[in-house]
């Protein structure tokens, strides 16, 4: 009787389940559109400013603002799996260990047979160990890449954000330049020549 680990198909479709299931959420696509919209309108003369098209900035703004909840749902939705995928294989070394223990008692009778019997058990247990920790160091990267790669989208999020609040600030800056009159000198006469 060989005692070969079968949750090594279980991990490889639960992770298979973890890339299907996911939704199509695209925050970096939608940051890359933004940032698109701002670097293609209309550029302001003499400034560093542009024009453009509040609507459909706030529009797009907004689009994001409702996509991060979902990639948040999404890192939960992960983290979650991985809990699951650590559970079935304890349950799995569970199962194998017992699978041993019981053949580890047919052969007690015969000290060669029990020999063999009670190493193929430490190898079954030791394998199934190695397995588990090989599961859970696999789900822990694939968990910490997919929350670096969320940090990573909202950091550059905060970071567009903060340029279009700052444009903004600098444009209504300038709007309130020449109205105030204490700014402009008066030009000298050259009339009188």
């Amino acid at each position: 009787m060989t005692f070969a680990p079968a949750s090594a198909g279980y991990a490889r479709s639960a992770r298979g389940a973890l890339e299907e299931d996911r939704p199509n959420v695209d925050v970096q696509a939608k940051l890359a559109e933004i940032r698109e919209a701002v670097a293609t309108a209309r550029a302001m003369p003499m400034s560093a400013s542009c024009v453009v098209n509040r609507a459909e900035l706030l529009g797009s703004l907004d689009e994001l603002a409702n996509m991060i909840p979902q990639a948040f749902s999404e890192s939960d939705r992960v983290l979650a799996s991985r809990d699951e995928v650590i559970d079935a294989a304890r349950e799995e070394a569970g199962k194998i260990v017992a699978a041993a223990e019981r053949r580890r008692d047919e052969l007690v009778s015969d000290s060669d047979v029990f020999k063999l019997a009670s190493s193929k058990a430490q190898r079954a247990l030791a394998d199934s160990r190695e397995e588990t920790a090989g599961l859970r160091r696999e789900t822990d990267d694939y968990v910490d890449s997919r929350l670096a790669n969320f940090e990573l989208t909202l950091a550059k999020t905060l970071e567009a954000v903060q340029r279009g609040r700052e444009r903004l600030r600098g444009r209504s800056e300038l709007d309130t330049l020449g109205k105030s009159g204490d700014d402009l000198a008066p030009l000298p006469d050259h009339g009188s020549d």
